[in-house]
């Protein structure tokens, strides 16, 4: 049984519900966070072509800036079904809505699970009955269970920053290449910061946590970041939050990547002296991505090799120069100046063991820099995509 997690501190103003109303089994999918005050908000959402119908009804909602409430299921994505799917995703903010006496236009929803089903309306209308009574502090524990897919466990944070608190909880263990956000991950603050102040700084956060993850090249199609700001602790010193905001979700999109479906290490891939932060950025992602290089961290094979023939398939980036290209293991250079160097393999492979690992690449060019996360390839993975959907 997952264990429930509880935050050190919450921000005011933030009710939340979690239940099971029976989308696929028994455990936890439904959950419904509330404020008690019209918040700003922002939102990231995916790029994919084939956005869930959520997708669609949360760019519609959030388009003035402001959110009251959010209501999530797991279990079903509520993807490719057509205009019903839209509709049913309407309706969903709809009953939330009444329910709590808030207009429908201030309600967030968001799905995640199977794709190409249609919710279950029958068992979510029935969920939704009674919403407002069952909403309770300090509970978005269980909202972060109820979120959950593939997840082994619940993933979230708070963080104060003066008199402000900011808590955020994430999902996603699969499906997990964003260029955008990625998975669904919510971020709650009682800060009184305008919407137009806000969507900035959650992108600058999302550009370098969630953006920077990878699981397995697949970029979903429910992808959802959003951020709320309800007020009622007061200003902050936005430099402050902006530097907690990129803190949270940093440590959110390491825990995806950590919890990487049948993953058993988490792999940082560090990228310096590029030619700007774009040559970093792709030159990691080509490596944290190789599977090559995630099946030789799972078995802690000391095979850097891999990591020169993930360089070297960037064609593109025609100036990169072997002899000016440093490669490190951890703490251990293995590659520099165009040759091998001196290395202790038994020792390298005692490193490869841990639970994180760590490959660092001086492109010798510039002062771009980029770091990414992703996770080893297990055989786990495969158990677990073969037999998603039964």
């Amino acid at each position: 049984m997952t264990t429930t997690p509880t935050l050190p501190v919450s921000p005011q103003g933030y009710l939340s519900v979690a239940k099971n109303v029976g989308i696929k089994d028994t455990t936890l999918d439904f959950t419904v966070i509330y404020s008690t005050v019209l918040a700003a908000a922002a939102g990231v959402f995916t790029q994919s072509l084939f956005c869930g119908a959520p997708i669609i009804v949360g760019r519609e909602h959030l388009a003035d800036g402001h959110a009251q409430a959010l209501v999530i299921n797991s279990k079903n994505a509520n993807v490719a079904t057509g205009q019903r799917g839209v509709e049913n995703a309407r309706d969903t903010a709809r009953l939330v809505a009444a329910e709590l006496r808030i207009a429908p236009e201030d309600v967030i929803p968001s799905s995640t699970g199977v794709i190409g089903w249609q919710l279950p309306m029958d068992k979510i209308r029935r969920g939704i009955v009674g919403l407002r009574e069952q909403l309770r502090p300090d509970t978005l524990g269980q909202a972060a269970q109820a979120i959950m897919t593939t997840d082994t466990r619940p993933k979230l944070m708070a963080k104060q920053v003066g008199n402000v608190v900011l808590a955020g909880m994430a999902k996603g263990a699969g499906m997990i290449e964003p260029n955008m956000a990625t998975m669904l991950a919510f971020l709650f603050t009682d800060a009184a910061i305008p919407a137009a102040t806000l969507r900035p700084m959650l992108q600058r956060a999302v550009d370098v946590s969630f953006n920077m993850i990878s699981v397995d090249t697949d970029t979903s199609t429910s992808d959802t970041v959003i951020l709320m700001a309800n007020g009622l602790a007061g200003e902050v010193n936005l430099a402050a939050f902006q530097a907690a905001l990129n803190e949270v979700c940093i440590f959110l999109a390491k825990e995806v990547a950590r919890d990487g479906e049948g993953a058993s290490k988490l792999l940082e891939v560090a990228v310096s002296a590029g030619r700007d932060n774009r040559q970093a950025k792709r030159i990691a992602k080509a490596v944290v991505n190789s599977p090559l290089i995630k099946t030789a961290v799972y078995g802690a094979d000391p095979n850097w090799g891999r990591v020169i023939m993930a360089i070297g398939k960037c064609h593109e980036e025609t100036d990169i120069r072997p002899e000016k290209v440093a490669i490190l293991f951890g703490d251990t250079c293995v590659f520099a100046k165009g040759e091998p160097q001196d290395v202790d393999l038994e020792a390298l492979t005692k490193y490869l063991q841990a639970k994180e690992v760590r490959i660092a690449i001086d492109l010798g060019l510039g002062n771009g820099q980029a770091t990414v996360w992703g996770c080893d390839l297990t055989e786990g993975y495969v158990q677990v995509n073969a037999l998603y959907t039964t």
